[in-house]
């Protein structure tokens, strides 16, 4: 496995909570209101990040808009390079995306390819009115043509960087930062 050193922090725990907030009150501005909107975090990092969307929409609205979680895993176009066995974890939308306007919810953007397969995936449960794609990081090097909707911070990097979003929920700590390989 490769090893990685960390280079520089690109976002702390308070930069991510203004970004997150202003990504909600960018999504309910957009939309006008809540009414139709379902936000579905792509499992992992992208749970937790629509969590606190949901939660901060909710302390701006006053109640919260449907949200549901993602496992795209059996939709990736890399999934053979993997694993031999892949980790299959549940999908859980419990309202009905048919007519609604789907936030997607990820952590980093990047070649576009994890996206690809949550729109295979979401489109399998029913058909949205619209889907709209909101990440805390974009960091460029597109394959194919997909653009987020809402962005917490667009980080420009090379291809032998990578970025890594800590999260508290699943890491201990609210933190960005770009690594090099050793």
């Amino acid at each position: 496995m490769a090893e990685f050193i960390e280079k520089i922090t690109v976002m702390e725990s308070e930069d991510m909570r203004r970004a997150i907030e202003r990504i909600a009150h960018e999504i309910i501005e957009r939309n006008r209101g809540i009414d139709d909107v379902i936000l579905v975090g792509i499992r992992t990092r992208g749970v937790p990040i629509a969590n606190r969307l949901v939660a901060a929409i909710e302390q701006s609205e006053g109640r919260k808009p449907d949200s549901g979680i993602l496992d795209i895993t059996l939709y990736r176009d890399d999934l053979t390079t993997l694993q031999s066995q892949p980790i299959l974890r549940s999908t859980d939308i419990r309202a009905d995306i048919t007519g609604k306007i789907v936030v997607l919810v990820d952590d980093v953007l990047y070649t576009g390819r994890t996206i690809r397969a949550a729109l295979d995936a979401l489109i399998d449960l029913g058909r949205p009115k619209m889907i709209q794609l909101a990440v805390l990081i974009d960091r460029g090097h597109r394959e194919l043509p997909i653009s987020a909707d809402y962005i917490g911070k667009s980080v420009p990097t090379s291809k032998s960087e990578i970025i890594a979003v800590r999260l508290d929920d699943i890491d201990g700590e609210d933190r960005v930062v770009i690594r090099q390989i050793k």
